[in-house]
C-alpha cells in the first residue's frame, strides 16, 4: 500500500506516521492489488483529526475521526473504513481480494450487513443552465445540502454544488 501524508496546521512526528502506516497496512488484506492511502492530519481547537482516504481499483473508502488524541483518531478512522468494507461486503466481494472475508470479523466491530440499497424515492428534476452563484443561491433558498445544474461557465457541463461540513461550498463537475 502506498501511503501519502498531509499535515494541516500541525507537524507530525515520524512515530505517528509509522503508527498510521502500520494501521493502514492492515486494510491491505481486503485488496488484491496495490492500493493508495492518503492520510491528512490536522488540529483545530484542540481536536485532533485524522482523515484517511483509501483508493483501490477506482473505488474510494473515506473516513474522518476527531478526538482529543491523534492516535485514537487514526484508530477510529481505520476502524470506520473497515466497517464500511464489511457492511458492503456482498457488493464488494467481486472487487476485493479473494478470501478477504474468510477471517473472522473482530468482535469490537459490530457490523450490520446491508444486502440491498434501499432507494426510497425517485424525483425527476429540471436541470437548468445557470451560473455557480445562481446554483448556490437556489440551493440555499430550497434548504438543500446539494444542487444539480448545468454550468453556463463550464460549457453547460452537468455540475453539483454542495455545502461542506467545515464551511464553504464545493462543486463536482462531470468529466470529459
Amino acid at each position: 500500500m502506498t501511503i501519502r501524508f498531509t499535515e494541516r496546521k500541525v507537524t507530525v512526528s515520524d512515530d505517528l506516521k509509522a503508527y498510521a502506516t502500520k494501521k493502514c497496512e492492515k486494510l491491505d488484506r481486503y485488496f488484491d492489488r496495490d492500493s493508495s492511502a492518503f492520510i491528512t492530519f490536522s488540529i483545530e481547537r484542540g481536536r485532533h483529526t485524522a482523515e484517511i482516504t483509501v483508493q483501490h481499483a477506482g473505488m474510494y473508502f473515506r473516513a474522518q475521526e476527531q478526538t482529543g488524541d491523534m492516535y485514537a483518531s487514526i484508530d477510529g478512522a481505520v476502524s470506520s473504513i473497515e466497517r464500511q468494507i464489511l457492511k458492503n461486503k456482498t457488493r464488494l466481494e467481486k472487487r476485493l481480494r479473494k478470501g478477504a472475508f474468510d477471517r473472522s470479523i473482530p468482535a469490537e466491530l459490530p457490523v450490520e450487513e446491508e444486502s440491498e440499497f434501499d432507494l426510497v424515492r425517485v424525483k425527476p428534476v429540471d436541470v437548468k443552465p445557470m451560473t455557480v452563484d445562481d446554483a448556490i443561491l437556489q440551493m440555499n433558498l430550497l434548504g438543500h445540502e446539494f444542487f444539480f445544474f448545468t454550468n453556463i461557465d463550464e460549457k453547460e457541463k452537468p455540475c453539483v454544488v454542495y455545502k461542506r461540513k467545515n464551511g464553504g461550498y464545493g462543486m463536482l463537475v462531470a468529466g470529459e
